[in-house]
């Protein structure tokens, strides 16, 4: 019965079926860049939560916050990416992560394209580089005919890119 009752809670209670995602970011101008010129957010319109507010409800240690706010499409509950960069007594600390598994928490964003290419070229042409041996086509027992891409931002968080495989990939897979 308590199995039934959490379907039911589930199924009933959003108001919305996307989540936003809020980020700390150490430059906001690197991160917002890299959002936007290599994966391909649109920025929109963003927000302040200045005075007591943030320490009231335990987002900060009293700092105020400037939150950029990037979206995935048009549609009124599009995925929206909100970042900050936060001036505190106590600043944030960014860790390198060479893995997913190596830290608690959300590792890592997933954002599915219709042009992998587009991605990694964007990629390269603002700095930035595959991580490991990315594009990979996905394992066996998932689709084919895609692949993943991993990238890491300017913080060293985990992006990853799925989409229709790369150029590269269709042609080494079609020489098997």
């Amino acid at each position: 019965m308590l199995l039934a009752c959490s379907s039911v809670w589930a199924n009933s209670n959003f108001s919305r079926q996307t989540i936003d995602l809020g980020m700390v970011v150490s430059d906001i101008e690197k991160s917002v860049s890299f959002y936007k010129q290599v994966v391909g957010f649109e920025e929109v319109d963003g927000f302040e939560v200045k005075g007591s507010f943030p320490k009231a409800v335990g987002l900060t240690d009293g700092a105020p916050l400037d939150v950029r706010v990037l979206i995935l499409g048009e549609d009124e509950s599009a995925t929206k990416l909100k970042m900050m960069q936060v001036d505190s007594k106590k600043p944030a600390r960014t860790i390198n992560q060479p893995h997913i598994h190596t830290l608690t928490g959300f590792s890592y964003l997933t954002i599915f394209v219709e042009d992998v290419d587009l991605v990694m070229t964007n990629a390269k042409k603002h700095g930035h580089e595959a991580y490991a041996k990315s594009p990979q086509i996905l394992p066996k027992g998932f689709p084919q005919d895609l692949c993943l891409l991993m990238l890491k931002d300017p913080d060293g968080n985990f992006v990853e890119i799925v989409g229709p495989n790369t150029k590269a990939l269709k042609k080494k897979k079609s020489k098997k």
